[in-house]
C-alpha cells in the first residue's frame, strides 16, 4: 500500500436495490478499520518446550469500522439511521485508497450524535461485520 491521504478512505453505503449501487457516508472526519482473528489454543501437556500451541485455520474473525464526522444533508445517512432502528444488516465497502476494497454485510452496532453549544453538531457510527467480508486489491 503506498502513502494516500486520510480523507481518500471511503465509507460507503448499499442502497439494497439490484444491482447495488453504493454511496459515500459524507461528512467522515475520521475512518477505521480493524480486522481481528480470535485464536484457539490447544496447548498441552506435551506441547514442544512448554510453547503454546495454535490451531490453524480456525477461529472467530471479525471486522469493525467505525468513523466520526459532521452533519451533512445526505441520504445514506438517514438510511444508515434506520438501518441501526431496525437492526438491518446491509451491503458496505470501505475503500482503502491505493490497497482495494474491503466488502460486505455490516451492522450498525453504535449511533452516537454529539455537539457543543459553541461548535459544531457531530456523530459517530460503530459497525459490526454481519458476514463473509471479501477483499478486492487494486
Amino acid at each position: 500500500m503506498s502513502i494516500a491521504a486520510g480523507r481518500d478512505l471511503l465509507l460507503k453505503l448499499g442502497d439494497g436495490a439490484e444491482p447495488q449501487a453504493f454511496a459515500p457516508v459524507a461528512g467522515l472526519r475520521t475512518r477505521t478499520l480493524s480486522l481481528n482473528a480470535r485464536t484457539v489454543d490447544v496447548t498441552h501437556a506435551d506441547s514442544a518446550g512448554g510453547w503454546r500451541e495454535l490451531l490453524e485455520g480456525v477461529g472467530l474473525k471479525t471486522c469493525t469500522i467505525s468513523g466520526a464526522g459532521v452533519f451533512v444533508d445526505d441520504a445514506a445517512a438517514i438510511r444508515l439511521r434506520q438501518l441501526f432502528f431496525d437492526q438491518q444488516a446491509a451491503d458496505w465497502q470501505l475503500v482503502l485508497a491505493g490497497a482495494g476494497v474491503m466488502a460486505g454485510k455490516f451492522l450498525v452496532a453504535a449511533l452516537d450524535y454529539s455537539g457543543r453549544f459553541d461548535g459544531e453538531a457531530s456523530w459517530s457510527i460503530s459497525l459490526a461485520s454481519a458476514g463473509e467480508l471479501a477483499f478486492t486489491a487494486t
